[in-house]
């Protein structure tokens, strides 16, 4: 080889290890996110899921350490079925879920926990009790606050009377179950109390709701309180007794008490009550953080709730900024 093809080849290569001495490395790269967190999301079309997508994404920007990976199942179970198992084939470092239905989930959770990542479960359980940890609220809790205070403003324990439209969340939902066993605890003991559907379910829709309403008010004179699993539902119902003329005769409660929602809605007099059922992202993602660099997790953290009426309705607005 000529002397000056040679002097050409060491300048090549001094250029090239003084370019790859500037590129991070492989493992430097990995320094700056220690986490890969998946998140999998039911849907992102109903409200109170949007808010919790905001929330979860908010806590992960505090958190430079964790890459958060975020899936939308499109309010489809053979989409996040998929979406999990692209999860676990991309080796995350824990999964956190909120399962559009329980038993429609179990079967990829379990697959996930099988391949040892650690899952965190919010708002919706799934049928099994082997993941790390469950995030939500108590429904059955919120239920029996839902329920205690229908049978106050019927009349009062031992003497409450009307007539009561439930419209249903998700029947393959544990939390619609919850909240309607919550709520039936207090007004089944109440004779005076008569229910006039049998699990109509609004799907958490505004829009259905509002036709199981419609269809309840035009089949029955008499409707005194309505009991929506969500607050767009029972606003849903609101829409349907006010294009029929009837909205000031009815009471409508709520679950969820976003504060441009449910709250606002309390506040226009347009709910009589809405009850917090805070999103759970936040928390589960500080929960998984916090297993992931070895610390201890309870198996269940239950977030906190309180009843929203037109008393502190408007304070709530201002606090948040509305």
């Amino acid at each position: 080889m000529k002397r000056r093809d040679i002097m050409r080849l060491a300048a090549f290569a001094a250029v090239l290890a003084a370019t790859t001495a500037l590129l991070p490395g492989k493992d430097a790269l990995a320094q700056d996110k220690k986490w890969r967190i998946g998140f999998s999301q039911a849907t992102t079309i109903e409200p109170w899921r949007a808010q919790f997508n905001k929330d979860i994404i908010a806590e992960a920007a505090k958190h430079p350490e964790v890459e958060l990976i975020v899936t939308d199942g499109e309010d489809k179970t053979e989409k996040q079925v998929a979406d999990v198992e692209n999860l676990i084939r991309q080796e995350v470092d824990a999964l956190l879920i909120s399962p559009k239905e329980s038993a429609g989930l179990t079967g990829v959770v379990q697959q996930a926990i099988d391949a040892k990542i650690p899952v965190f479960v919010l708002d919706r359980n799934v049928e099994t009790d082997q993941y790390t940890q469950f995030v939500g609220g108590d429904n059955k809790l919120i239920g029996r606050a839902a329920g205690e205070y229908a049978v106050e403003l019927l009349g009062g324990k031992g003497k409450a009377q009307g007539n009561v439209v439930e419209i249903w969340g998700g029947m393959g939902t544990q939390p619609a179950h919850d909240r309607h066993d919550g709520f039936h605890e207090f007004t089944d003991k109440e004779p005076g109390i008569k229910n006039l559907l049998d699990q109509q379910s609004g799907d958490w829709k505004q829009d259905q709701a509002y036709n199981i309403m419609a269809t309840a008010l035009r089949n029955n004179e008499k409707i005194d309180l309505v009991y929506g699993h969500n607050d767009p539902m029972a606003y849903g119902a609101y829409l349907a007794a006010k294009d029929a003329g009837r909205e000031k005769d009815i009471k409508f409660i709520g679950i969820d008490a976003l504060p441009g929602e449910g709250v606002t809605w309390v506040n226009n007099g347009e709910l009589t009550a809405t009850f917090l059922y805070a999103t759970p992202g936040a928390e589960g993602l500080r929960q998984a953080i916090k297993f992931l660099n070895g610390e201890k997790v309870e198996k269940t953290v239950t977030l906190d709730t309180m009843k929203v009426t037109k008393e502190n309705a408007g304070q709530i607005m201002k606090e948040k900024g509305l």
